[in-house]
């Protein structure tokens, strides 16, 4: 491959990076907010490589022979710069429903500790995970009659099943290990695919509350859109309620 093919992919792929890291919130559809220190150092890493590339490049006469130069760029070299390029011009979207409806919602952590009582509020703000582990495993029944209120965005349900799912994705470290967590909600319509809304509704679903055989669903009363967050990899509470 020719140097200044190879000095151009490790410019524009630092430059990408740099791009999406400090001046996009674009890096979230791919990694967690604490790796962001990490793609700038890559960004500023691969911009160096590539300066001191084109720095210790010879003449281009060195590569050829009897006036003929061999060093042709294979074509396939050039579908390199597509993913590079993308960086620059074009962010693939944030993970949605079409993962979340192929795959079953992620196990939530066993609570260990007795539940903290909740606060008064009502409708009471929780995410999708503290809502599963309070339906399933909270003894003192607390969500029993309270309305709540959730933020995530709409995932079809299975064929033939009554509701649609509100959902986030959460990533441990980056998409490639993204899971979701569902909660099934029943009484309103489904609003279109992938659509941030907010949900205020109560728990009522099969299953004894606070064993594992309630079902994680609610019976919505309203549902609201709202602005997808800008790191939507995670399970937060409504904007504006803590």
């Amino acid at each position: 491959m020719r140097r200044f093919v190879q000095v151009g992919l490790l410019v524009l792929a630092g430059l990408g990076l740099l791009h999406t890291s400090l001046f996009t919130d674009e890096y979230l559809r791919f990694v967690k907010e604490g790796m962001r220190p990490l793609l700038v150092a890559s960004g500023l890493l691969l911009v160096a490589l590539g300066v001191a590339e084109a720095w210790a490049a010879p003449p281009e006469t060195e590569h050829a022979g009897h006036g003929h130069d061999h060093s042709g760029v294979p074509r396939v070299a050039w579908l390199l710069f597509l993913p590079v390029l993308s960086l620059l011009f074009y962010a693939p979207p944030a993970l949605g429903s079409y993962t979340a409806s192929r795959e079953p919602a992620k196990a939530v952590a066993v609570q260990e500790d007795a539940f903290d009582p909740l606060p008064a509020t009502s409708p009471l703000p929780i995410t999708l995970t503290d809502f599963t582990m309070r339906v399933q495993q909270d003894r003192s029944l607390a969500l029993r009659g309270r309305a709540v209120v959730m933020t995530g965005f709409v995932s079809p349900a299975a064929r033939g099943q009554d509701g649609w799912y509100l959902t986030r994705i959460v990533v441990s470290c980056c998409a490639a290990d993204a899971s979701s967590v569902k909660v099934l909600v029943q009484g309103v319509a489904a609003p279109k695919a992938d659509t941030w809304v907010n949900v205020t509704g109560t728990w009522h679903g099969s299953g004894t509350l606070g064993t594992s055989s309630a079902a994680v669903s609610l019976t919505a009363r309203a549902v609201t859109e709202v602005a997808k967050p800008s790191n939507s990899y995670m399970d937060a509470l409504p904007l504006g309620t803590g």
